[in-house]
């Protein structure tokens, strides 16, 4: 029996009430200028109520994309970040390609082709003034996935729309690129800095208005004049690390950067892989720039209100009320519901973010692909993500003096958790996981385990939908 199957029948036993297992939600929230009230993010450990939250969802409307007639600028930014880009020479699909995709985080690697190319097209048809990817273009830093992605990158700029790229943690200097043949993963070529950018010239770094001596940090102009701050938060000197920072050369780059934008009446949108806030406060030490107080205090000082990041793999945003930034987290393209963020910006304080999911299926039909995933990948990407998730748990329970069936409706309660959580969602199912006696074993057993730790932390933070924010 498939795990979608046994998700079903056994969550159905465990609520009260009803909760379907595949919860993509292919309808996005129509975003526009005609918002009359502001949606304010959470703070550290605090946000808007689910009736704040319908309200808002109620007094949205559609912003006009360009007219052909007038001319009118399409205001619309797509930010995509945690590609995890794989050239497909360097995997035969053989067993040591498998399993290095069953024993990682969740990310659909097995389809990361046909994801990028879907994306790529739906970008290429919305005719954005830009594209923004906010790092780990690939999946290990292989200079080949690096230079299939950026040819793949060439015909979105070819198409009219400018794309603004910056390094991962995964991108540079990665002692784990390779290539997977048969049962071995073989070593492969990293990329060091300065191939990186020869290879992403096209798509930031030839065009920069000014280039930090310091790092990959550089400063972008978008057709309507605004200036993207695009921050290198990575490690890799000698090889690359998980958690980010800002070096300390590069904040008197920031500083005359943000000193010349106000004089010359510029709006600045900065963008990094890490986080500026604590996003996630169980993993905090790998996520979120190390002493961003000092950048955050920076970005506040000069009037910066909002801040694009990636690294999280999870839809999420939060605010500081300290320093008045609100950051917005994109969730991973290639993970399960492969979605992308949507950018309308004409202001500190108007601008409208809201995601959509990449149609992976209609790309299929169109293209008359016969591969079942593909022409229901909704479907099987989520499958896919809750059976990674559901395995953690399974691993992790085994320590634990509890019966077969008591581990795995524990295990299920927290993959079905983390499924949303990834999404940006965890609100629709929280009441319901925290009636289920599966969540009370986990409370009633080891609440400082791990797992256990970050499952209550999404059901804490399980407040709003993350998918949709807007100032007006």
């Amino acid at each position: 029996m498939q795990k979608r199957s046994i998700l079903i029948f056994l969550v159905g036993l465990m609520f009260l009430q009803g909760c379907s297992i595949y919860h993509g939600d292919s309808t996005q929230p129509a975003l526009g200028p005609q918002v009359e009230e502001v949606h304010t993010l959470p703070t550290q450990g605090q946000g808007p109520t689910l009736s704040e939250r319908d309200q808002f969802e109620e007094t949205i409307s559609p912003l006009e994309l360009e007219d052909e007639a007038t001319g009118q600028m399409n205001p619309e930014i797509v930010i995509a970040t945690d590609i995890h880009y794989l050239a497909k020479e360097l995997t035969d699909f053989g067993p040591a390609f498998e399993e290095m995709v069953q024993s990682g985080d969740g990310k659909a690697i097995t389809y990361v082709w046909e994801i990028t190319d879907a994306f790529l097209e739906e970008v290429i048809a919305r005719k954005p003034q830009a594209l923004i990817l906010s790092g780990d273009l690939t999946l290990e830093g292989e200079q080949l996935s690096h230079e299939a992605l950026a040819k793949k990158l060439k015909r979105v700029e070819d198409s009219g729309i400018s794309v603004f790229v910056i390094p991962g943690n995964h991108d540079i200097n990665n002692p784990w690129a390779a290539a997977y043949k048969g049962t071995e993963a073989i070593p492969a070529a990293r990329t060091s800095p300065e191939k990186f950018v020869s290879i992403y010239g096209d798509f930031g770094y030839d065009e920069a208005l000014s280039r930090d001596p310091a790092s990959l940090s550089y400063l972008a102009e978008l057709d309507d004049g605004t200036w993207l701050l695009m921050l290198d938060s990575c490690q890799y000197k000698t090889e690359s690390l998980v958690g980010g920072m800002i070096q300390q050369e590069t904040y008197s780059w920031i500083e005359k950067v943000l000193d010349d934008a106000w004089y010359e009446k510029r709006q600045v949108i900065p963008v990094a892989h890490h986080n500026l806030l604590d996003e996630s406060r169980v993993y905090e030490e790998n996520c979120t720039i190390e002493h961003s107080e000092e950048l955050g205090k920076m970005l506040g000082g000069w009037d910066i209100r909002l801040f694009l990041s990636g690294h999280l793999h999870v839809q999420h945003y939060r605010s500081s009320e300290e320093w008045q930034v609100s950051e917005i987290v994109t969730g991973s393209l290639s993970m399960s519901p492969c979605t992308y963020g949507v950018l309308k910006y004409f202001g500190p304080e108007e601008f409208y973010y809201h995601t959509e999911r990449v149609d992976v299926s209609a790309w299929a039909s169109k293209k008359g692909n016969p591969d079942i995933n593909l022409q229901n990948f909704e479907s099987y990407a989520d499958e896919f993500l809750q059976s990674i998730f559901y395995k953690q748990a399974e691993a992790n329970l085994e320590k634990y003096s509890l019966s077969a069936n008591e581990k795995q409706r524990m295990a299920e309660v927290y993959a079905l958790l983390n499924v949303y959580a990834v999404e940006g969602r965890a609100w629709q199912i929280r009441d319901e996981m925290m009636k289920t006696p599966a969540y009370e074993i986990w409370q009633r057993y080891d609440r400082t385990d791990i797992l256990c730790m970050y499952m209550n932390e999404i059901i804490e933070d399980a407040v709003c939908d993350y998918n949709v924010f807007s100032r007006h």
